[in-house]
């Protein structure tokens, strides 16, 4: 598999690290401290076409390949992991969604102001009894004439409160199981749709994430996802492209922790020379260059593959577990790297462990993507 990357390719890497260092870094940490959304940061990045990166033109979008947004998705990640992931919900789960599965009345009216910007998305999944169970939907969906009526709760939802448009999982018939699952495109504006508190979080804290309530909301039909009882499989094949985004946010804070401790291992001093030159600290840069690269390798083959319209689950969900992984680890031995200093907010790497954990979690816990694994390779032995 060739990962020579192409002109085109180089310029829109490029283009996503300027903008990243330029019109993100500067806010940064004050978006961190204060939990705030970047409002202006996202409609830029719409302006740019990185809102919709993989949607053709015809429907709004930049009509990029998969490869060349994770390149932007990394370099985003880098800087701002929160960004990267409201790009990535944005990208990855709900763009893709109504790209691949949506009429075309559904993508003039929803994929062309997601695609473009003008308006943003969320995917609904977790409940409070449904996290890494999808199958356990207690949300409901009841035909009534030209309508579903859906009533439930969805939590720990990305863009939650700033979304525009829901992807909504709901039941609309609870005998079959997952197999009464259904998906609905819910506007925010729908009465009956209750906006919960904003989750004070550990990390990613740039990202909204918040309850959302069903109180009788009134969905048009035209607003179902392909068939009634889809769903679930809607949701699972969304989610396995979900995986290659989180897989390359998780890449981006691997590789700026690494470069936060090659860094400062050059100019911290210790013993009258740089501790750059101490093994100690070269073994640990060593392991985290090789681990970085090891999982931008799967990352970018997860990505060749979906490109190329081959199968991409199991390499979708190694390539988020080890990436994950990375990225905790990375940001652990960058903090070890700093010492004290480590520790404290002056230096970014304090906030780089508190935004890669949850890429462990969201998405496909790691014990989900595990379970993944095992399921596709015993299917090919």
């Amino acid at each position: 598999m060739n990962f020579d990357l192409s002109e085109e390719q180089i310029q829109i890497r490029d283009a996503a690290r300027d903008f990243a260092e330029n019109e993100i870094a500067p806010s940064t940490v004050q978006r961190d401290i204060k939990a705030e959304f970047p409002y202006e940061i996202i409609k830029k990045m719409g302006e740019l076409g990185f809102m919709g990166m993989m949607v053709p033109p015809q429907w709004g979008g930049s009509g990029m390949d998969t490869l060349s947004y994770v390149l932007a998705l990394e370099e985003i990640s880098k800087v701002d992991a929160s960004v990267g992931v409201i790009m990535s919900v944005n990208n990855s789960l709900v763009c893709f969604g109504i790209n691949k599965w949506g009429t075309d009345e559904q993508k003039e009216k929803y994929l062309k102001p997601l695609a473009s910007g003008e308006k943003l998305g969320a995917f609904c999944l977790s409940e409070p009894e449904a996290g890494s169970d999808a199958t356990a939907q207690k949300t409901t969906a009841v035909k009534d004439g030209d309508y579903f009526v859906l009533n439930g709760i969805k939590n720990w939802i990305t863009n939650g409160s700033t979304a525009d448009v829901y992807f909504m999982q709901a039941m609309t018939n609870p005998e079959l199981g997952y197999k009464g699952i259904s998906t609905f495109l819910v506007e925010k504006s729908f009465p009956g749709v209750e906006i919960g508190i904003k989750e004070d979080k550990l990390g990613i804290r740039g990202s909204d994430t918040c309850t959302i309530g069903l109180n009788e909301v009134r969905v048009p039909k035209e607003n179902l996802m392909g068939e009634e009882g889809s769903g679930f499989k809607f949701a699972m094949e969304t989610l396995n492209g979900g995986r290659i985004g989180i897989a390359a946010q998780a890449l981006g804070i691997a590789t700026a922790s690494f470069e936060a401790a090659v860094k400062y291992s050059k100019q911290r001093k210790a013993f009258d020379k740089p501790i750059a030159d101490l093994q100690a600290i070269q073994f640990k840069l060593a392991d985290m260059a090789v681990n970085t690269d090891a999982a931008r390798l799967l990352v970018y083959r997860a990505a060749k593959c979906k490109d190329e319209g081959k199968k991409y689950i199991k390499e979708a969900a190694m390539a988020k577990l080890f990436a994950s992984k990375v990225s905790v680890d990375n940001s652990l031995e960058a903090i070890q790297v700093h010492g004290g200093y480590g520790y404290v907010r002056e230096y970014l790497v304090e906030r780089y462990l508190r935004d890669s954990k949850i890429t462990e979690i969201y998405e496909g816990t790691s014990e989900i993507q595990r379970i993944v694994i095992a399921r596709e390779l015993l299917k090919s032995y």
